[in-house]
């Protein structure tokens, strides 16, 4: 949110701001759902907003404005949704830090020890040596490396104090960072780690020339579903589905929500053929349970999905390839849902 409408937001005419956003709502009959209340007083408080001509385009395209892309437009155009980005950046430089810092630590303690056990030796050297000035200088030098080694036991005790508090600090910021890539609703890998991830991936298969498959995901009529039941009970649905794909990503595979109803399966070394045995597997565990609302226990009746898939192809991008499982779930879509679908091999000329 800018800073123009947050002013706006804490004074009087707040509430006149938000009733409008409501309407606004309303009126393009968009969920009145926290996020999409916070994009929505953005659209009428910056009416000249990047934000808002986006959402006066995607209007004038007859765009539905689905939980999937409320996420996006936040992911782009929020602040704060762009602060998480740059908080996770932040926290990767810090754990480098930490890792330099650590490492300078204990060649400091191993230089001290070094530097101790050779003022001692030469200590031991003049032993038996005549001659009052030699007796002076050996005096004089075993006092030294006596203070000298009392230095080293002090700072090897507060290196090693500090080099755990180190390690404390790397384990935290690793939980932080491993929270900041996980969805809060279904415990998966977040949008951001499966970008991340197939980009990874994509880079491996090309380096190993080995074989990778990617799966797209989508509960079928999730829309009427949410718009029959509620929100609640939509999230125990995303949940379940959740629930039936992430037993299915034993590593190294990985299962990511990739937004709103949208789901995706990396399957690294796992050729086409073995990802659709898999999917197929899921579809049919989803879609033979017959789920109830917690609330009242009523029946919702069954749970299908849409799936796509497309086999890596050498050469190709991770874009090109996630266009590709896309237009393999749209097939499967078209052809009644509750069915999985396969994207013919790119070329490398297409890749």
């Amino acid at each position: 949110m800018s800073n123009e409408v947050e002013t706006v937001i804490r004074a009087p005419q707040g509430y006149a701001l938000a009733r409008k956003a409501v309407q606004a709502m309303e009126q393009h009959k968009v969920w009145p759902t926290p996020l999409n209340f916070e994009l929505w007083l953005h659209y009428v408080g910056a009416r000249n907003g990047p934000l808002a001509l986006e959402i006066d385009r995607l209007l004038a395209a007859g765009e539905a404005f689905t939980e999937t892309l409320s996420e996006r437009l936040a992911e782009r155009y929020l602040p704060k949704a762009k602060l998480n980005g740059e908080i996770r950046e932040a926290g990767d430089a810090l754990a480098h830090e930490l890792d330099s810092v650590s490492r300078a630590i204990e060649s400091a303690r191993e230089s001290s020890e070094a530097y101790g056990q050779q003022l001692a030796r030469a200590s031991q050297s003049f032993d038996g040596e005549d001659g009052g000035a030699i007796k002076t200088m050996v005096e004089s030098l075993a006092t030294a490396t006596r203070r000298v080694q009392r230095e080293n036991r002090s700072l090897e005790t507060r290196l090693a104090d500090t080099t755990a508090e180190v390690g404390r600090l790397r384990e935290h910021l690793e939980l932080v960072r491993r929270d900041s890539m996980t969805d809060g609703l279904t415990n998966l890998a977040n949008r951001k780690a499966f970008d991340e991830s197939l980009e990874r991936a994509c880079a491996e298969a090309e380096a190993a020339g080995a074989t990778l498959t990617l799966a797209v995901i989508d509960i079928d009529h999730f829309k009427s579903f949410n718009d029959t039941w509620g929100h609640q009970t939509g999230d125990q649905v995303i949940r379940y589905v959740a629930s039936v794909i992430g037993r299915a990503a034993r590593p190294p595979r990985i299962a990511a929500r990739y937004g709103g109803e949208e789901f995706a399966l990396i399957f690294p070394g796992e050729d086409a053929a073995a990802a659709l045995s898999t999917l197929e597997e899921v579809r049919e565990e989803i879609s033979s349970r017959v789920l109830k609302r917690r609330s009242t226990n009523e029946d919702l009746g069954a749970v299908t999905i849409s799936a796509g898939l497309a086999e890596w192809s050498a050469g190709e991008t991770s874009a090109t390839l996630m266009e590709r499982a896309d237009e393999a779930l749209y097939e499967s879509k078209r052809g009644g849902r509750n069915r999985t679908s396969a994207a013919p091999r790119a070329s490398r000329a297409a890749a």
